[in-house]
């Protein structure tokens, strides 16, 4: 098991819960809005950066990709705008949700509300070669719904 550092924000409400799995086979982890100021509400078509109170030290090798709640997501179209956000290992500044509002009414985001899930996954990084020609594949530059309806 690799551990994650946390620090708390300046001005943040340390009360509320750190980010938790909240069942013994989560894959991601909770985070939650610490919004000390008072609750956001987005319009339909909204997004807003919601803080979550806290900096992490994610190990070198690693990557911390953060998602929607698929209940916020269903039930009230809440979701995030660059699915799965990507947070770097050498990233030291608070982390920040960006949620948007695909539903048709408008949505508060309360203090402490679960927002987010956050997922820790290894990372590889690639060398990047310039070539003159790639192998031939069946499939060729085929893409966007090339391999059947959709």
């Amino acid at each position: 098991m690799i551990t994650i550092k946390l620090r708390w924000a300046e001005g943040a409400d340390q009360t509320l819960p750190l980010p938790a799995y909240e069942t013994t086979g989560a894959a991601g982890a909770d985070l939650r809005a610490n919004l000390p100021g008072g609750a956001v509400t987005l319009a339909p078509g909204a997004r807003a950066l919601i803080s979550t109170g806290v900096h992490m030290a994610i190990p070198e090798g690693f990557e911390v990709q953060v998602r929607p709640r698929s209940g916020l997501a269903l039930k009230h179209g809440i979701t995030l705008i660059n699915s799965p956000g990507t947070i770097d290992s050498d990233y030291r500044g608070v982390v920040g949700v960006i949620l948007g509002n695909t539903g048709q009414e408008a949505f508060t985001v309360e203090h402490g509300m679960r927002i987010a899930q956050m997922v820790v996954a290894p990372v590889l990084q690639a060398g990047f070669d310039l070539v003159d020609g790639l192998d031939e594949t069946p499939r060729g530059s085929g893409g966007f719904g090339s391999t059947g309806a959709g």
